[in-house]
């Protein structure tokens, strides 16, 4: 796999980590797994490195990797057994087993459920379990690519967290950890064999409540759209805005939490949501989020089935945020933001439950970008499932890198390395559906035009001459305003123009809202018709007539004409 990083690790990192690498390559160790490698596209950032273990010269994400890498290395070389006394190569075979099925002197070591549960996030020795396996992972949290969230299974099974991360189900990850193999569940806690289900933690029995009208995709994590019909108001009440969780919904305390500023040197600066509140002039901007995958099941249903939940076209919302530039935070840290230095091209956000992702430095520190952190939603306090008390809105973007629960910002020469940003969100030619290329498909950033069908209704107090309202919203990437909405009542054949002045303006720089559309036709005219719509930008694109042109095995981006029969 290349590299993610293109420059070298300063000269002492490098030699620790090679020093260290001879020294094991020499050492017959008692553990058979071989020595954990790491890949810089399996580095997160989210376990910052103590200040004093940085350097002014190196990038940050460069002394992470080559710290990762030493601490895997120094971890792995802590768990073995060097043998002074004899010749590794005389260790009889038997005794190998043994070691790495978890026996002492031939006997199985195992611990009761009740002395693995103490072992948890709290203990100082934190275990997890893994089949019927238990594993002290002591050492490897601080070599963990995903930073402490795997305490968050500390003290029970792994699995449960282990199929949210389907990353991990790979044998390299399977070899790592078997290295901190320590025994098993004691029998007697067994049932038919298995660690029992009501013993298993789960992760998503603290989420919130939800409105029962939400279209629910999936409940664990939480994937839900809004009622298409719902959509009828600029502003997208909170209770019926779209939920999309990746994981589950961290519990955080407003007090508590506070958002760590990473600058290129290494340096940090925190904030608390009392500095951010106070501190710092208060923005207002009215802004479309939408998931990359909304309208995925159009294209399902028009083209090819395109993996992801099913969304219909509910997973959009409009609403106004509240918060600081973040402009002006990473200037307060200590950034020039006038001038930035030319290597800098991204700034990455960490979200409280491990999710990641970046934008581009360009759009972070733009003063008519209006990136905000943002604390308020609809002029009140964030919902847990939107974020509370923090999150990123990176207005014009791709809903998935305005990062809810934010709790670290990271200055960077490169993109954000977690998986929402090198591999689930990024689009391919409908050809590549086997193996497509993930490192040289860009990251979605800006989206593209859309529009879409919510509701078809009779006018109310024209029974005698039928008239049906057609209404919807349309909506462009990058702040690009919507010109025009065209209406066609015969499938494409001919078309009209909707009414689209029906909304305040956009409060912000640049147009970032939806705009709401209606059109008014009398039924006769469509009686078992198929109504389409298709929206117009300022920059005059538009969107295609069908899916099978922008066909992706992901289903990012679908945005082809939007088709729905009327029958009342």
């Amino acid at each position: 796999m290349p590299m993610l990083f293109t420059k070298r690790a300063p000269y002492h990192v490098r030699s620790l980590c090679t020093t260290t690498s001879k020294h094991l390559s020499r050492s017959k160790c008692a553990h058979s797994s071989p020595i954990p490698t790491i890949s810089a596209r399996s580095v997160s950032l989210s376990s910052p490195l103590p200040k004093k273990q940085r350097k002014r010269s190196a990038p940050t994400s460069l002394v992470a990797l080559a710290t990762i890498s030493a601490t895997l290395l120094a971890a792995w070389h802590s768990s073995c057994t060097l043998h002074a006394e004899a010749p590794p190569e005389q260790e009889d075979d038997r005794d190998q087993n043994a070691k790495e099925d978890g026996l002492v002197d031939g006997t199985k070591r195992t611990f009761r459920l009740s002395d693995i549960s103490a072992h948890d996030k709290d203990s100082q020795s934190p275990w997890v379990i893994k089949g019927t396996k238990v594993y002290d992972i002591t050492d490897w949290i601080a070599g963990h690519p995903g930073g402490n969230v795997i305490l968050r299974a500390a003290g029970g099974s792994v699995e449960p967290y282990w199929n949210i991360f389907s990353i991990h189900k790979k044998q390299e990850v399977y070899d790592i950890l078997e290295g901190f193999l320590i025994g098993h569940v004691d029998p007697q806690d067994l049932v038919d064999g298995q660690v029992p289900l009501d013993s298993i933690d789960d992760p998503f029995d603290q989420d919130p409540k939800r409105d029962q009208r939400l279209i629910v995709h999936t409940d664990k994590p939480m994937n839900a759209e809004s009622p298409a019909p719902l959509l009828s108001t600029f502003v997208t009440p909170v209770d019926i805005f779209y939920v999309r969780n990746h994981l589950w919904v961290p519990r955080l305390v407003e007090k508590e939490h506070k958002l760590v500023v990473e600058l290129d040197d290494g340096e940090e600066k925190e904030y608390t949501m009392s500095d951010l509140r106070n501190n710092f002039q208060q923005h207002k901007i009215t802004a479309t989020l939408q998931c990359s995958g909304n309208r995925r099941s159009h294209m399902s249903q028009g083209s090819r089935h395109a993996n992801g939940v099913q969304w219909d076209a509910g997973a959009i919302g409009n609403a106004e945020w509240t918060g600081p530039r973040l402009r002006d935070v990473l200037a307060d840290a200590g950034f020039n933001v006038a001038d930035p230095p030319d290597e800098l091209q991204h700034v990455q956000f960490v979200g409280a439950e491990a999710y990641g992702a970046s934008i581009p430095l360009a759009k972070a520190i733009d003063p008519r970008g209006d990136v905000i952190l943002a604390h308020q939603m609809n002029g009140k306090t964030l919902s847990p499932d939107h974020g509370f008390p923090l999150r990123v809105i990176a207005p014009g973007h791709v809903a998935a890198r305005s990062v809810k629960w934010v709790h670290r910002v990271i200055l960077s020469e490169e993109e954000s390395a977690s998986q929402w940003q090198q591999r689930d969100y990024k689009c391919f030619g409908p050809n590549d559906t086997e193996k497509p290329n993930w490192e040289r498909a860009p990251a979605i950033q800006e989206t593209p035009v859309q529009s879409a069908i919510t509701c078809m209704r009779r006018e109310e107090g024209k029974e005698e001459t039928k008239d049906v309202v057609i209404e919807g919203y349309a909506f462009s990437g990058g702040g690009r305003k919507i010109i025009r909405v065209d209406i066609s009542t015969d499938n494409g054949g001919t078309w009209n123009q909707a009414e689209t002045d029906i909304d305040p303006v956009n409060n912000g720089i640049r147009d970032w809202s939806w705009k709401r559309w209606k059109y008014v036709v009398p039924e006769t005219k469509i009686l078992g018709a198929t109504v389409v719509v298709k929206a117009v930008d300022e920059a005059y694109n538009t969107q295609p007539e069908n899916h099978e042109p922008t066909y992706n095995i992901r289903g990012n981006l679908t945005c082809a004409w939007h088709r729905v029969k009327y029958d009342p």
